[in-house]
């Protein structure tokens, strides 16, 4: 069953906390959930992080469920053992909540939060990404043995961000063993270089979650041209919600490779933007009816 989620990053932003600081957490929930009708929402620093029911209670308040959320993974600083144990408190809150996917990505070496040119980011040789590739199947596994699925995050600023480094992660961890998924992400995929559409086809099989986040063209060449950081990038407005007519991505051919690879679990709005500049119940209510409107017209619901 395809259901409609968002993240808290629109109204509280996790990376830069003063982004949204005086957005009064209710306020979050309220929108999300009363207001604009989400089925669920992901995880962000407002939310209770040690006891899986006051989150579940919290977000039932107001019609809504957990999905999942980001886990930070450092399998290239640490050893598998110690990933193992450092996942398996935020396992547990997952299936106390219901969820069927793990939201994770490796920051050991990411700059996604540095004051960094996003084209100084970590890159993979071939026999590293072999090798890393191997090590996150590992935590996989695991993950897949508790009967949750492992759904790595392409992202900017990390080792997998670019369209080459989807095509070579995911081939590499099908060679150890497939069980870690993809969580593809439309925004990350095109301002990392991709063609979100020529991407998501060709993994759409493995991909088990999906974030319908938009990209200001303007903005990416922006930052891009005068080396801003990612962080530059957001606070620039870089991301939207898709409908938003200042956005570069079609949203339509994505929903209909959903549709057509059988697709069924969560698409999330994931955009975050400076709440002061950018209103997320407006945001976030344009997103929410136009990712409708193109299921309905795609046969994806």
């Amino acid at each position: 069953m395809i259901q409609f989620g968002t993240n808290p990053i629109a109204w509280a932003n996790d990376d830069d906390q003063s982004l949204g600081a005086d957005i009064p957490t209710i306020r979050i929930l309220d929108e999300a959930g009363r207001q604009i009708g989400f089925d669920g929402i992901e995880n962000g620093h407002r939310w209770p992080q040690d006891d899986p029911e006051a989150l579940r209670t919290l977000l039932a308040d107001y019609g809504l469920t957990f999905i999942s959320g980001w886990h930070s993974l450092g399998v290239l600083a640490n050893s598998i053992e110690d990933e193992k144990a450092a996942i398996q408190p935020h396992l547990d809150k997952l299936k106390h909540n219901g969820c069927t996917v793990c939201i994770a990505c490796e920051t050991s070496n990411t700059i996604q939060g540095d004051q960094k040119p996003l084209s100084e980011r970590p890159v993979l040789d071939a026999a590293g990404m072999k090798d890393f590739a191997i090590r996150v199947e590992a935590i996989a596994q695991y993950c897949a043995d508790q009967g949750i699925d492992l759904v790595y995050h392409h992202h900017m600023g990390t080792v997998v961000q670019s369209p080459a480094d989807i095509d070579a992660f995911m081939a590499q961890t099908a060679a150890a063993g497939g069980a870690t998924k993809l969580l593809f992400d439309a925004g990350h995929c095109y301002f990392g270089g991709g063609d979100p559409a020529v991407v998501l086809a060709k993994h759409a099989a493995r991909v088990r979650h999906f974030h319908a986040k938009n990209v200001r063209p303007a903005v990416r060449a922006q930052v891009e041209a005068e080396g801003w950081s990612f962080m530059d990038g957001v606070r620039g407005s870089v991301f939207t919600v898709p409908g938003d007519q200042e956005g570069g991505i079609e949203f339509a051919p994505l929903l209909a490779i959903l549709k057509e690879a059988h697709y069924d679990g969560w698409i999330v709005i994931e955009a975050e933007q400076d709440p002061d500049l950018r209103n997320p119940l407006l945001y976030q209510t344009l997103g929410l009816a136009t990712l409708k409107r193109l299921a309905r017209e795609t046969g994806l619901i």
